[in-house]
């Protein structure tokens, strides 16, 4: 990258109200932490780190400038969710849904939409799932949706609903936007991991839906914010799960650092061997090089939206290549201080929890085997005829 666009990159990722918002985040650092058993026992997020979030200003981080939001670049998004999932990781995972949906909704819809939704520059909390489809048809002034969906991450704090669906008679992929109300909510919610988000089922049957309510789902044409909102919503998806895989694994070592001091000098001490201090030097490199390609990737991204271009395929690839990269980086990491923790990643508390919440997250289809395949495809340039929508290669 020339000098110029370095300089380009680097004015983009400067912003006081973000230096503001990260000070206001580490500051409630203390209570995520503190409330990560309590959020795991009621599976969603306590009122008093709801509460906190809140008060950070964090759910602002994705909504438009003009909507009375941050506007974040990427770089800025991926530190912000970063430091979140560092000190809880199900908070990381619900902050990071929730501002991304809302803030493309806010992004993507019109001005009737705008003021019921974010009246008076405030904002309504926006939870639900995009990719698998349901069924809508056309009727007078909207559409009538049916369906179901699981993974509605961080619906207990949401108030309105964000869902996908394909209209019958166009074969066209709408998002339709809808009161929670008006959803049949399915507290269905027992998992291994990522237990605190809340990220239950719903069904919709017969619901009536304005047009005003909706949106193309592979629209790349925001009316409102800037040129961050024409990535569309795959793009913008990378972004939050890249800063929460980096933030986890960050965790996870600095336990296991923690956990090394307390237990050295100990007879038969694991961490006082050679292996234990080029392993742990190892995972250190490998989540370092992960982050680093990952802002590699998105300083390079900012230059061209910028510019008010689009992201080319090649960029587009290696978005999804980096958050793959970053998400088996972290695992690895992961399995790292599973190893060297021993037993005391058994027990109740921070480890093993994170233990847990990694392997949860690795399971999101934004990191799938098939992401990996189809980049791996590109790269080698084998996918001349194809272009990305959402996460698979599509013929033009």
């Amino acid at each position: 990258m020339t000098q110029e666009l370095v300089e380009e990159t680097n004015q983009l990722h400067e912003m006081s109200d973000f230096s503001d918002l990260l000070e206001r985040l580490h500051a409630i650092s203390p209570v995520l932490k503190a409330n990560g058993e309590a959020n795991e026992a009621g599976r969603q997020l306590t009122d008093e780190v709801t509460a906190a979030l809140h008060e950070s200003g964090i759910f602002r981080l994705g909504i438009p400038r003009s909507v009375g939001g941050y506007e974040a670049s990427p770089r800025q998004v991926i530190e912000a969710i970063e430091t979140v999932a560092y000190a809880d990781a199900s908070a990381g995972w619900v902050v990071m849904a929730l501002q991304m949906i809302t803030g493309t909704t806010a992004a993507y819809l019109g001005a009737e939409a705008i003021g019921t939704i974010f009246p008076d520059g405030g904002y309504s909390l926006i939870a639900g799932q995009g990719t698998r489809m349901g069924k809508a048809t056309e009727v007078e002034g909207g559409y009538r949706l049916t369906g179901s969906w699981s993974f509605a991450s961080g619906m207990p704090e949401a108030s309105w609903i964000h869902t996908a669906a394909i209209v019958e008679e166009t074969g066209g992929a709408l998002i339709f936007t809808l009161p929670k109300e008006q959803a049949t909510l399915i507290d269905n919610w027992d998992v291994m991991g990522l237990k605190a988000t809340g990220s239950i089922d719903y069904v919709c049957e017969d619901v009536f839906v304005p047009t005003a309510f909706t949106y193309t789902a592979t629209t790349m044409e925001p009316l409102n914010g800037g040129a961050l909102y024409k990535m569309g919503l795959a793009n913008m998806s990378g972004i939050n799960h890249a800063g929460w895989a980096l933030g986890v694994a960050r965790r996870l070592l600095d336990e296991m650092r923690e956990l090394a001091q307390k237990k050295t000098g100990s007879p038969g001490a694991g961490v006082d061997t050679e292996q234990y201090y080029a392993e742990y030097a190892q995972a250190e490199a490998k989540l370092r090089s992960a982050r680093a390609f990952v802002f590699e990737v998105w300083s390079g991204n900012e230059v061209t939206l910028g510019r008010g271009e689009k992201l080319t395929r090649e960029q587009e690839t290696l978005t999804r290549l980096a958050l793959n990269n970053a998400t088996w980086s972290a695992h690895d990491v992961c399995m790292t201080v599973y190893k060297w923790a021993a037993t005391a990643a058994l027990r109740s508390g921070d480890l093993q929890r994170f233990f847990r919440d990694m392997h949860a997250g690795t399971q999101h289809v934004t990191s799938g085997p098939v992401v990996l395949q189809n980049c791996g495809k590109v790269l080698t340039g084998l996918a001349e005829d194809s272009q990305w929508s959402y996460f698979n290669l599509v013929k033009k």
